[in-house]
Protein backbone atom coordinates (compact mmCIF):
# COMPACT_ATOMS: atom_id res chain seq x y z
CA UNK A 1 0.00 0.00 0.00
CA UNK A 2 1.28 3.34 -0.74
CA UNK A 3 2.23 5.42 2.49
CA UNK A 4 3.34 8.79 0.41
CA UNK A 5 3.06 10.85 -2.56
CA UNK A 6 6.04 12.61 -3.85
CA UNK A 7 5.64 15.70 -5.90
CA UNK A 8 8.59 15.88 -8.02
CA UNK A 9 11.75 19.03 -7.77
CA UNK A 10 14.73 20.11 -9.17
CA UNK A 11 16.85 21.68 -6.29
CA UNK A 12 19.20 23.75 -8.55
CA UNK A 13 20.46 27.96 -8.56
CA UNK A 14 17.35 29.58 -10.55
CA UNK A 15 17.39 33.29 -12.08
CA UNK A 16 14.72 35.28 -13.89
CA UNK A 17 14.02 38.04 -15.61
CA UNK A 18 12.08 39.80 -18.70
CA UNK A 19 12.12 42.71 -21.32
CA UNK A 20 9.85 43.83 -23.77
CA UNK A 21 9.95 43.12 -27.07
CA UNK A 22 7.24 44.29 -29.56
CA UNK A 23 8.05 45.32 -32.93
CA UNK A 24 7.08 49.00 -33.97
CA UNK A 25 3.79 49.62 -35.73
CA UNK A 26 4.19 49.68 -39.50
CA UNK A 27 7.06 47.04 -39.35
CA UNK A 28 6.44 43.77 -41.74
CA UNK A 29 3.61 41.83 -40.92
CA UNK A 30 2.29 39.53 -43.40
CA UNK A 31 2.74 35.55 -41.84
CA UNK A 32 -0.31 34.88 -43.73
CA UNK A 33 -0.60 33.71 -47.28
CA UNK A 34 -3.88 34.59 -47.54
CA UNK A 35 -3.16 38.07 -45.77
CA UNK A 36 -4.19 41.47 -47.80
CA UNK A 37 -2.07 43.90 -45.44
CA UNK A 38 1.80 44.24 -45.34
CA UNK A 39 2.30 46.18 -42.21
CA UNK A 40 0.82 45.85 -38.81
CA UNK A 41 -1.45 48.55 -37.63
CA UNK A 42 -1.11 48.19 -34.11
CA UNK A 43 -0.69 46.27 -31.06
CA UNK A 44 -2.91 43.25 -29.55
CA UNK A 45 -0.91 42.67 -26.28
CA UNK A 46 3.16 42.76 -26.31
CA UNK A 47 5.81 39.98 -27.11
CA UNK A 48 8.26 39.46 -24.48
CA UNK A 49 11.33 37.74 -23.70
CA UNK A 50 11.70 35.62 -20.44
CA UNK A 51 14.95 34.63 -19.27
CA UNK A 52 15.84 31.66 -16.92
CA UNK A 53 18.64 31.02 -15.90
CA UNK A 54 19.44 27.43 -14.27
CA UNK A 55 22.64 26.15 -12.64
CA UNK A 56 23.41 23.44 -10.67
CA UNK A 57 23.72 23.57 -6.95
CA UNK A 58 26.86 23.97 -5.08
CA UNK A 59 28.48 21.74 -3.03
CA UNK A 60 26.32 19.15 -4.33
CA UNK A 61 27.35 15.28 -3.26
CA UNK A 62 27.57 13.98 -6.85
CA UNK A 63 28.68 16.73 -8.88
CA UNK A 64 27.29 16.69 -12.74
CA UNK A 65 28.06 18.41 -15.69
CA UNK A 66 27.99 21.59 -13.65
CA UNK A 67 27.38 24.02 -16.89
CA UNK A 68 24.70 26.51 -16.15
CA UNK A 69 21.92 26.50 -19.03
CA UNK A 70 19.95 29.61 -19.91
CA UNK A 71 16.39 29.45 -21.59
CA UNK A 72 15.03 32.61 -23.44
CA UNK A 73 11.44 31.89 -24.21
CA UNK A 74 10.43 34.34 -27.24
CA UNK A 75 7.27 35.47 -28.88
CA UNK A 76 8.31 34.71 -32.37
CA UNK A 77 7.10 32.44 -34.72
CA UNK A 78 10.06 31.73 -37.16
CA UNK A 79 13.94 33.31 -36.47
CA UNK A 80 16.62 32.60 -39.04
CA UNK A 81 19.22 29.99 -38.32
CA UNK A 82 21.36 32.83 -38.73
CA UNK A 83 19.58 35.32 -36.70
CA UNK A 84 19.14 33.11 -33.89
CA UNK A 85 23.25 32.64 -33.84
CA UNK A 86 23.87 36.15 -33.50
CA UNK A 87 20.81 36.25 -30.73
CA UNK A 88 22.52 33.21 -28.95
CA UNK A 89 25.63 34.98 -29.24
CA UNK A 90 25.01 37.95 -27.70
CA UNK A 91 22.77 36.78 -24.99
CA UNK A 92 26.11 34.22 -24.18
CA UNK A 93 28.81 36.88 -24.73
CA UNK A 94 26.83 39.09 -22.17
CA UNK A 95 26.32 36.12 -19.44
CA UNK A 96 29.81 34.32 -19.85
CA UNK A 97 28.49 31.28 -20.85
CA UNK A 98 29.02 29.66 -24.79
CA UNK A 99 26.47 29.90 -27.05
CA UNK A 100 25.69 26.47 -26.77
CA UNK A 101 24.30 27.00 -23.26
CA UNK A 102 21.62 29.39 -24.30
CA UNK A 103 18.64 27.89 -25.39
CA UNK A 104 15.81 30.26 -27.55
CA UNK A 105 12.05 28.46 -27.39
CA UNK A 106 9.71 30.34 -29.62
CA UNK A 107 6.15 30.51 -28.52
CA UNK A 108 5.14 30.09 -32.38
CA UNK A 109 2.32 32.92 -32.55
CA UNK A 110 1.68 33.87 -35.71
CA UNK A 111 0.65 37.04 -34.69
CA UNK A 112 4.36 38.05 -34.36
CA UNK A 113 5.48 39.07 -38.21
CA UNK A 114 7.60 37.08 -40.06
CA UNK A 115 10.82 38.87 -39.22
CA UNK A 116 13.22 37.95 -41.46
CA UNK A 117 15.84 40.41 -42.69
CA UNK A 118 15.58 38.00 -46.20
CA UNK A 119 12.02 40.25 -46.40
CA UNK A 120 13.64 43.67 -45.85
CA UNK A 121 12.59 44.74 -49.45
CA UNK A 122 8.57 44.11 -48.43
CA UNK A 123 6.76 47.32 -47.01
CA UNK A 124 7.58 47.90 -43.99
CA UNK A 125 11.20 45.66 -43.91
CA UNK A 126 13.30 48.45 -43.60
CA UNK A 127 12.06 48.25 -39.87
CA UNK A 128 12.98 44.45 -39.29
CA UNK A 129 16.84 44.83 -39.62
CA UNK A 130 16.89 47.71 -36.83
CA UNK A 131 14.18 45.67 -34.73
CA UNK A 132 16.28 42.38 -35.05
CA UNK A 133 19.45 44.57 -33.28
CA UNK A 134 17.60 46.08 -30.89
CA UNK A 135 16.12 42.22 -29.41
CA UNK A 136 20.05 41.26 -29.81
CA UNK A 137 20.71 44.18 -27.07
CA UNK A 138 17.97 43.54 -24.70
CA UNK A 139 18.53 39.46 -25.02
CA UNK A 140 21.82 40.48 -23.75
CA UNK A 141 20.75 42.23 -21.19
CA UNK A 142 18.06 39.82 -19.83
CA UNK A 143 20.75 36.95 -19.96
CA UNK A 144 22.80 38.74 -17.43
CA UNK A 145 20.28 40.21 -15.29
CA UNK A 146 18.95 36.24 -14.98
CA UNK A 147 22.32 35.08 -13.97
CA UNK A 148 22.70 38.02 -11.76
CA UNK A 149 19.34 37.36 -9.99
CA UNK A 150 20.06 33.34 -9.17
CA UNK A 151 19.85 32.04 -6.07
CA UNK A 152 19.09 28.76 -4.20
CA UNK A 153 15.79 27.05 -5.52
CA UNK A 154 13.20 24.73 -5.59
CA UNK A 155 11.30 23.59 -9.00
CA UNK A 156 8.14 21.85 -8.55
CA UNK A 157 6.50 20.26 -11.33
CA UNK A 158 2.63 18.75 -11.71
CA UNK A 159 0.41 18.43 -14.39
CA UNK A 160 -3.37 19.74 -15.35
CA UNK A 161 -5.57 18.88 -18.62
CA UNK A 162 -6.85 21.49 -21.39
CA UNK A 163 -8.84 21.01 -24.19
CA UNK A 164 -7.98 24.53 -26.06
CA UNK A 165 -5.58 22.21 -28.40
CA UNK A 166 -7.50 20.00 -31.22
CA UNK A 167 -5.88 17.51 -33.86
CA UNK A 168 -5.87 19.29 -36.92
CA UNK A 169 -5.06 17.36 -40.02
CA UNK A 170 -9.03 17.15 -41.27
CA UNK A 171 -9.79 15.23 -44.45
CA UNK A 172 -12.23 17.52 -46.44
CA UNK A 173 -14.78 15.42 -48.17
CA UNK A 174 -16.58 17.51 -50.90
CA UNK A 175 -13.00 18.72 -51.61
CA UNK A 176 -11.40 15.18 -51.37
CA UNK A 177 -8.30 16.91 -49.96
CA UNK A 178 -6.32 17.16 -46.11
CA UNK A 179 -7.13 20.67 -44.58
CA UNK A 180 -5.37 22.08 -41.97
CA UNK A 181 -7.83 22.46 -39.50
CA UNK A 182 -9.90 21.10 -36.21
CA UNK A 183 -10.46 17.37 -36.89
CA UNK A 184 -13.12 16.89 -33.62
CA UNK A 185 -12.63 12.99 -34.61
CA UNK A 186 -8.42 13.75 -33.98
CA UNK A 187 -6.81 12.56 -30.79
CA UNK A 188 -5.18 15.98 -29.26
CA UNK A 189 -2.78 15.73 -26.40
CA UNK A 190 -4.59 17.68 -23.61
CA UNK A 191 -1.62 17.31 -20.74
CA UNK A 192 -0.24 20.77 -19.15
CA UNK A 193 2.86 20.41 -17.54
CA UNK A 194 3.76 23.63 -15.03
CA UNK A 195 6.34 23.94 -12.90
CA UNK A 196 6.78 26.55 -9.88
CA UNK A 197 10.17 27.82 -9.17
CA UNK A 198 10.48 28.51 -5.43
CA UNK A 199 13.83 30.52 -4.64
CA UNK A 200 15.02 31.93 -0.61
CA UNK A 201 13.23 34.81 -1.60
CA UNK A 202 9.67 33.35 -2.25
CA UNK A 203 8.05 32.87 -5.54
CA UNK A 204 10.49 33.55 -8.82
CA UNK A 205 8.13 32.37 -11.72
CA UNK A 206 5.96 29.84 -13.19
CA UNK A 207 6.44 27.74 -16.04
CA UNK A 208 2.96 26.70 -18.62
CA UNK A 209 4.06 23.83 -21.17
CA UNK A 210 1.64 22.91 -23.38
CA UNK A 211 1.41 21.82 -27.04
CA UNK A 212 -0.96 24.44 -29.57
CA UNK A 213 0.18 26.02 -32.44
CA UNK A 214 -0.56 29.69 -31.41
CA UNK A 215 -2.81 30.29 -34.64
CA UNK A 216 -6.11 31.69 -33.08
CA UNK A 217 -5.41 35.16 -35.12
CA UNK A 218 -4.68 34.38 -39.09
CA UNK A 219 -5.12 36.57 -41.87
CA UNK A 220 -7.49 38.89 -41.00
CA UNK A 221 -5.61 40.08 -37.70
CA UNK A 222 -3.42 43.23 -38.48
CA UNK A 223 -1.65 43.61 -35.17
CA UNK A 224 1.18 42.65 -32.97
CA UNK A 225 0.42 39.45 -31.16
CA UNK A 226 1.68 36.44 -28.58
CA UNK A 227 -2.44 34.88 -29.72
CA UNK A 228 -3.47 33.27 -26.85
CA UNK A 229 0.26 33.21 -24.97
CA UNK A 230 -0.40 36.60 -23.82
CA UNK A 231 -4.10 36.20 -22.48
CA UNK A 232 -2.41 32.85 -20.35
CA UNK A 233 0.65 34.63 -18.60
CA UNK A 234 -1.88 37.56 -17.96
CA UNK A 235 -4.01 35.07 -16.21
CA UNK A 236 -0.94 33.32 -14.48
CA UNK A 237 1.00 36.44 -13.85
CA UNK A 238 -2.34 37.75 -12.06
CA UNK A 239 -2.55 35.36 -9.60
CA UNK A 240 0.76 34.09 -9.15
CA UNK A 241 2.90 38.15 -9.00
CA UNK A 242 5.85 36.44 -11.24
CA UNK A 243 6.69 35.75 -14.57
CA UNK A 244 5.16 33.03 -16.04
CA UNK A 245 7.30 31.23 -19.07
CA UNK A 246 5.55 29.45 -22.02
CA UNK A 247 7.30 26.71 -23.84
CA UNK A 248 5.26 25.19 -26.65
CA UNK A 249 5.22 21.35 -26.58
CA UNK A 250 5.33 19.15 -29.60
CA UNK A 251 2.45 20.65 -31.54
CA UNK A 252 3.10 20.48 -35.22
CA UNK A 253 -0.04 18.62 -35.56
CA UNK A 254 -1.86 20.41 -32.72
CA UNK A 255 -3.99 23.51 -32.60
CA UNK A 256 -7.02 25.66 -31.28
CA UNK A 257 -10.25 24.65 -31.81
CA UNK A 258 -11.28 27.66 -32.69
CA UNK A 259 -8.85 29.80 -34.22
CA UNK A 260 -7.71 31.23 -37.98
CA UNK A 261 -10.08 34.26 -36.70
CA UNK A 262 -9.60 38.16 -36.77
CA UNK A 263 -10.91 38.65 -33.19
CA UNK A 264 -9.04 39.35 -30.67
CA UNK A 265 -11.41 38.46 -28.04
CA UNK A 266 -10.99 34.52 -29.40
CA UNK A 267 -7.79 34.58 -28.88
CA UNK A 268 -7.77 35.62 -25.20
CA UNK A 269 -10.56 33.61 -24.23
CA UNK A 270 -8.25 30.72 -26.00
CA UNK A 271 -5.50 32.09 -23.05
CA UNK A 272 -7.51 32.47 -20.65
CA UNK A 273 -8.96 28.41 -20.89
CA UNK A 274 -5.28 27.74 -20.94
CA UNK A 275 -4.21 30.21 -17.80
CA UNK A 276 -7.35 28.97 -15.46
CA UNK A 277 -5.88 24.90 -16.25
CA UNK A 278 -2.02 26.01 -15.47
CA UNK A 279 -3.25 27.73 -12.32
CA UNK A 280 -5.48 24.95 -11.00
CA UNK A 281 -2.23 22.29 -11.84
CA UNK A 282 -0.02 24.97 -9.85
CA UNK A 283 -2.28 25.62 -6.57
CA UNK A 284 -2.34 21.57 -6.70
CA UNK A 285 1.70 21.83 -5.97
CA UNK A 286 2.89 21.57 -2.19
CA UNK A 287 5.63 23.81 -0.28
CA UNK A 288 8.61 22.93 -1.55
CA UNK A 289 11.36 20.39 -0.16
CA UNK A 290 8.35 18.21 1.45
CA UNK A 291 6.08 15.05 0.55
CA UNK A 292 2.46 14.01 1.60
CA UNK A 293 2.85 11.33 4.09
CA UNK A 294 0.24 9.06 5.55
CA UNK A 295 0.01 9.64 9.11
CA UNK A 296 -2.40 6.96 10.70
CA UNK A 297 -5.51 7.14 12.05
CA UNK A 298 -7.89 8.93 13.84
CA UNK A 299 -10.83 7.44 15.78
CA UNK A 300 -14.12 9.98 14.58
CA UNK A 301 -17.63 9.36 13.69
CA UNK A 302 -15.52 6.61 11.76
CA UNK A 303 -12.07 6.22 11.54
CA UNK A 304 -10.70 8.84 9.91
CA UNK A 305 -6.89 8.00 7.62
CA UNK A 306 -5.01 11.09 8.01
CA UNK A 307 -2.20 12.81 5.92
CA UNK A 308 0.18 15.25 5.96
CA UNK A 309 3.05 17.79 4.36
CA UNK A 310 6.58 16.39 5.88
CA UNK A 311 10.33 17.55 5.13
CA UNK A 312 11.94 15.71 2.92
CA UNK A 313 14.47 13.38 4.17
CA UNK A 314 18.53 14.33 3.53
CA UNK A 315 18.55 11.15 0.52
CA UNK A 316 15.72 12.43 -1.33
CA UNK A 317 16.95 16.54 -1.33
CA UNK A 318 20.11 14.52 -2.54
CA UNK A 319 18.83 13.16 -5.57
CA UNK A 320 16.29 16.45 -6.27
CA UNK A 321 20.16 17.97 -6.83
CA UNK A 322 20.90 15.61 -10.00
CA UNK A 323 22.29 17.13 -12.62
CA UNK A 324 22.79 15.99 -16.04
CA UNK A 325 23.22 17.85 -19.40
CA UNK A 326 23.60 16.46 -23.01
CA UNK A 327 24.06 17.62 -26.17
CA UNK A 328 24.18 15.88 -29.74
CA UNK A 329 23.19 15.82 -33.32
CA UNK A 330 21.06 13.06 -34.65
CA UNK A 331 21.10 12.60 -38.68
CA UNK A 332 17.99 13.06 -40.00
CA UNK A 333 17.99 11.93 -43.85
CA UNK A 334 16.04 14.38 -46.07
CA UNK A 335 13.20 13.37 -48.10
CA UNK A 336 13.61 11.46 -51.30
CA UNK A 337 11.62 13.78 -53.13
CA UNK A 338 12.69 17.64 -51.87
CA UNK A 339 12.20 19.64 -54.59
CA UNK A 340 15.13 20.94 -56.22
CA UNK A 341 15.41 25.13 -55.75
CA UNK A 342 15.60 25.89 -59.38
CA UNK A 343 12.33 23.99 -59.70
CA UNK A 344 10.69 26.13 -56.70
CA UNK A 345 12.17 29.20 -58.05
CA UNK A 346 10.27 28.37 -61.78
CA UNK A 347 6.86 27.87 -59.87
CA UNK A 348 7.36 31.08 -57.59
CA UNK A 349 7.38 32.95 -61.40
CA UNK A 350 4.75 30.74 -62.70
CA UNK A 351 2.32 32.08 -59.60
CA UNK A 352 3.93 35.62 -60.52
CA UNK A 353 2.17 35.51 -63.89
CA UNK A 354 -0.82 34.17 -62.63
CA UNK A 355 -1.72 36.44 -60.23
CA UNK A 356 -0.98 39.26 -62.58
CA UNK A 357 -2.96 37.85 -65.21
CA UNK A 358 -6.14 37.23 -62.07
CA UNK A 359 -5.76 40.88 -61.46
CA UNK A 360 -5.83 42.45 -65.07
CA UNK A 361 -8.80 39.96 -65.64
CA UNK A 362 -10.69 41.70 -62.34
CA UNK A 363 -10.77 38.02 -60.90
CA UNK A 364 -9.69 39.43 -57.31
CA UNK A 365 -10.33 36.41 -55.30
CA UNK A 366 -7.92 34.39 -57.80
CA UNK A 367 -5.12 36.69 -57.07
CA UNK A 368 -5.62 36.67 -53.70
CA UNK A 369 -5.09 32.59 -54.35
CA UNK A 370 -1.61 33.55 -56.70
CA UNK A 371 -0.50 35.56 -54.06
CA UNK A 372 -0.86 33.39 -51.55
CA UNK A 373 1.10 30.49 -53.51
CA UNK A 374 3.76 33.31 -54.94
CA UNK A 375 4.26 33.29 -50.70
CA UNK A 376 4.68 29.53 -50.07
CA UNK A 377 7.17 29.72 -53.02
CA UNK A 378 9.00 32.28 -51.18
CA UNK A 379 8.86 30.50 -48.24
CA UNK A 380 10.10 27.20 -50.21
CA UNK A 381 13.11 28.85 -51.60
CA UNK A 382 13.87 30.66 -48.21
CA UNK A 383 13.73 26.74 -46.58
CA UNK A 384 15.63 25.07 -49.61
CA UNK A 385 18.31 28.03 -49.19
CA UNK A 386 18.52 27.60 -45.63
CA UNK A 387 19.39 24.22 -44.70
CA UNK A 388 22.29 22.31 -44.52
CA UNK A 389 23.95 20.48 -47.58
CA UNK A 390 24.33 16.97 -47.94
CA UNK A 391 21.81 13.98 -47.71
CA UNK A 392 20.65 14.57 -43.87
CA UNK A 393 19.79 17.41 -41.36
CA UNK A 394 21.88 17.84 -38.36
CA UNK A 395 19.13 17.60 -35.90
CA UNK A 396 20.55 19.26 -32.05
CA UNK A 397 19.11 17.81 -29.26
CA UNK A 398 19.51 18.64 -25.75
CA UNK A 399 18.79 16.43 -22.72
CA UNK A 400 18.43 17.25 -19.33
CA UNK A 401 18.15 15.45 -16.38
CA UNK A 402 17.76 17.99 -13.69
CA UNK A 403 16.68 16.36 -10.56
CA UNK A 404 13.23 14.41 -10.67
CA UNK A 405 12.53 15.69 -14.22
CA UNK A 406 13.56 15.53 -17.44
CA UNK A 407 14.04 18.43 -19.97
CA UNK A 408 14.00 17.54 -23.71
CA UNK A 409 14.56 21.24 -25.58
CA UNK A 410 14.20 20.35 -29.88
CA UNK A 411 14.08 22.51 -32.60
CA UNK A 412 11.53 22.46 -35.37
CA UNK A 413 7.95 21.47 -35.42
CA UNK A 414 7.55 17.97 -34.13
CA UNK A 415 3.88 15.80 -33.61
CA UNK A 416 2.50 15.47 -30.36
CA UNK A 417 3.30 11.65 -30.85
CA UNK A 418 6.98 13.11 -30.02
CA UNK A 419 5.62 13.93 -26.57
CA UNK A 420 3.31 11.02 -25.65
CA UNK A 421 5.49 8.69 -26.69
CA UNK A 422 8.30 9.92 -24.37
CA UNK A 423 5.86 10.58 -21.59
CA UNK A 424 4.60 6.93 -21.93
CA UNK A 425 7.89 5.59 -22.01
CA UNK A 426 9.07 7.35 -18.31
CA UNK A 427 6.00 8.02 -17.11
CA UNK A 428 7.73 8.15 -13.15
CA UNK A 429 8.93 11.43 -14.29
CA UNK A 430 7.52 14.70 -15.80
CA UNK A 431 9.13 15.20 -18.90
CA UNK A 432 9.16 19.39 -19.98
CA UNK A 433 8.98 19.13 -23.88
CA UNK A 434 10.56 22.61 -25.56
CA UNK A 435 10.21 22.26 -29.42
CA UNK A 436 10.46 25.14 -31.71
CA UNK A 437 14.06 25.85 -29.27
CA UNK A 438 17.36 26.74 -31.09
CA UNK A 439 16.11 26.67 -34.41
CA UNK A 440 12.50 26.40 -36.40
CA UNK A 441 14.21 24.05 -39.26
CA UNK A 442 14.36 21.84 -39.90
CA UNK A 443 10.33 22.58 -40.01
CA UNK A 444 7.70 19.93 -39.69
CA UNK A 445 8.73 16.24 -38.51
CA UNK A 446 5.65 14.61 -38.75
CA UNK A 447 4.61 11.44 -38.03
CA UNK A 448 5.54 8.18 -40.46
CA UNK A 449 2.15 7.61 -40.89
CA UNK A 450 1.06 11.14 -42.31
CA UNK A 451 3.48 11.15 -45.26
CA UNK A 452 2.13 10.84 -48.64
CA UNK A 453 -1.31 12.09 -48.25
CA UNK A 454 -1.05 15.82 -49.12
CA UNK A 455 -1.49 17.15 -45.74
CA UNK A 456 0.35 20.25 -45.08
CA UNK A 457 3.07 19.31 -42.58
CA UNK A 458 4.26 16.65 -44.82
CA UNK A 459 4.46 18.57 -48.25
CA UNK A 460 6.36 21.04 -46.82
CA UNK A 461 8.53 18.85 -44.26
CA UNK A 462 12.14 18.65 -45.76
CA UNK A 463 12.98 15.40 -43.69
CA UNK A 464 11.82 12.26 -44.62
CA UNK A 465 9.30 9.38 -43.37
CA UNK A 466 10.46 8.28 -40.12
CA UNK A 467 12.43 10.99 -39.11
CA UNK A 468 10.37 11.56 -36.17
CA UNK A 469 10.54 7.65 -35.17
CA UNK A 470 14.69 7.87 -35.41
CA UNK A 471 14.67 11.02 -33.07
CA UNK A 472 12.11 9.45 -30.67
CA UNK A 473 14.07 5.88 -30.48
CA UNK A 474 17.45 8.25 -30.26
CA UNK A 475 16.54 10.35 -27.24
CA UNK A 476 14.34 7.06 -25.24
CA UNK A 477 17.90 5.22 -25.60
CA UNK A 478 19.61 8.21 -24.09
CA UNK A 479 16.99 8.56 -21.22
CA UNK A 480 16.97 5.37 -20.43
CA UNK A 481 19.99 4.97 -18.44
CA UNK A 482 19.11 7.92 -16.21
CA UNK A 483 15.61 6.94 -15.56
CA UNK A 484 16.08 4.35 -12.48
Amino acid sequence: MTTHVDTPQTRCQAGVARTDITPPIGTYHRMWGAASHDRATGVHRPLLATALWLQESPGTAVPGDGEAQLVIALDHCVIDSAEMTRLREAASHSAGIAPEQVHIALSHTHGSGWMSRARSHFPGGDLIGPYLDDVARKLAQVALQAKNARQPATILYGHGRCNLAGQRDYWDAANRQFVCGFNPDGIADDTVLVARIVGKTGPLATIVNYACHPTTLAWDNTAISPDYVGAMRETVEGATGVPCLFLQGASGDLGPREGFVGDWAVADRNGRQLGYAALSALEALPAAGTRFVYAGPVVSGTTIGTWKHEPLDAESLASQQKWHVKQWLVELPYRHDLPSLEETKAAHRDWQTREEQARAAGDMQKARDCRAMVEQMNRRIHRLSSIPAGKVFPYRVNLWRLGDAWWVLVPGELYQTFQLTLRRRFPAQPIVVATLTGDWQPGYLPAVSSYGYGIYQDTIACVGPGALETLIEGIAREMGPLAA
